[in-house]
C-alpha cells in the first residue's frame, strides 16, 4: 500500500469505524430483527424468538392500515415535493435578484423556521389552525368564510401538514437554489437580453436549464426526506382523523413502540428503504437520460 494510500486510511479509519458503530451495526440489526418475530416476550426471554423469513413482510402486504398509511404518505409527497420546490425557488429568485433589498434579513428570516425545533413549531401551529380559537380561523371569520376543522375533518388535515412541512423545510432548498442561480454565468442573460429576450424567456430558455442539475439534487434530497414524515402527524394529530394522517414511519411507530412488534416495524423501515430507493433511482436514471447527471 502506498504511503499517501495508508495516510489516508489511517485518517478516514476513526470516522469509518464510528459510521460503521452507530449506523452500519443498527442497520444489520435491524435487518436481522425484519425477519424474526422479535417482540416485548422476546425482549424479555430470548427463547421465544423464532425466525419467520419474509413472514412479517407478506403480513405487512395483507395489512390494510399499512397501505393506507403507504397511501397518506404517497399524497403527501406527491402535494408537499411540487409545493416546497415552487415555494423555494419562487423565495431564490426574488431573493437573488439585483433589485432586492435586505437580502441577508430576508434570507436569515426566510431560513430560520429550517433550523427551529420541529416539535415546539408543531405544537404552534396546532394552536393556529385550532377550530374554535386558532389564528387562521379568527382570520378566515373576518373574510366571510365559515370556520374549517383542520383538526378535526381528513379532508384538511392532511393538507394542513403539507403547509406547515412546506413552511418548515423550504428555506433549506432556497438556498441551495440561490447557490445555483449564483452559479450562472451572468453572460447569457446580457446576451439574452441584447437579443430581445424577455424575462419570462430568460427563465424558461437560461435559468430552467442551467438550474437543472440543482432541481435534480433538491428533488432527490425532498422526495426521500419527505417519505419519512413522522414528526407532524405525531404531535400535531397523532395520526388522526380516521387514521387519515398515519404516515409509513408513524404506523412503524406504533408497530415498534406501542405494541412492541419489532420484528414488524423493522420489515416497515425496510420496504419504506425499497420504495426510497425505488423512487429516487428512477428519478437518477431519468436525470441521466436528460443530461442532468
Amino acid at each position: 500500500m502506498k504511503r499517501g494510500a495508508l495516510a489516508g486510511w489511517i485518517f478516514a479509519g476513526p470516522a469509518l469505524l464510528v459510521i460503521g458503530m452507530f449506523f452500519g451495526v443498527p442497520v444489520l440489526a435491524a435487518l436481522v430483527l425484519s425477519v424474526t418475530d422479535f417482540d416485548l416476550y422476546a425482549l424479555a426471554d430470548s427463547s421465544h424468538l423464532r425466525f419467520v423469513g419474509l413472514g412479517n413482510y407478506l403480513d405487512l402486504l395483507q395489512t390494510p392500515l399499512f397501505w393506507k398509511s403507504l397511501w397518506n404518505t404517497t399524497y403527501f409527497v406527491l402535494l408537499g415535493v411540487p409545493l416546497s420546490i415552487l415555494v423555494s425557488l419562487g423565495a431564490a429568485l426574488l431573493l437573488n435578484a439585483k433589485s432586492a433589498r435586505f437580502k441577508a434579513l430576508f434570507r436569515t428570516a426566510l431560513f430560520a423556521p429550517v433550523v427551529t425545533t420541529l416539535v415546539a413549531v408543531a405544537v404552534i401551529w396546532r394552536y393556529l389552525f385550532h377550530t374554535s380559537y386558532g389564528l387562521v380561523n379568527w382570520s378566515l371569520g373576518h373574510l366571510g368564510i365559515a370556520p374549517i376543522d383542520w383538526l378535526g375533518d381528513p379532508r384538511w388535515t392532511m393538507p394542513m401538514i403539507i403547509l406547515f412541512a412546506v413552511w418548515k423545510n423550504f428555506g433549506y432548498n432556497m438556498v441551495i437554489f440561490i447557490a445555483g442561480l449564483q452559479a450562472i454565468p451572468q453572460d447569457l442573460y446580457e446576451a439574452a437580453r441584447i437579443d430581445g429576450a424577455s424575462k419570462r424567456q430568460q427563465f424558461l430558455h437560461i435559468t430552467l436549464p442551467m438550474l437543472g442539475p440543482v432541481l435534480m439534487v433538491v428533488g432527490v434530497i425532498t422526495i426521500s426526506g419527505y417519505f419519512q414524515l413522522f414528526a407532524e402527524p405525531y404531535v400535531i394529530t397523532r395520526g388522526d382523523p380516521l387514521q387519515s394522517t398515519v404516515s409509513v414511519l408513524y404506523f412503524m411507530f406504533e408497530e415498534g413502540f406501542k405494541w412492541w412488534n419489532l420484528g414488524r416495524a423493522s420489515a416497515v423501515a425496510f420496504l419504506l428503504f425499497l420504495i426510497i430507493l425505488a423512487v429516487t433511482t428512477v428519478m437518477l436514471r431519468l436525470g441521466r437520460k436528460k443530461g442532468l447527471v
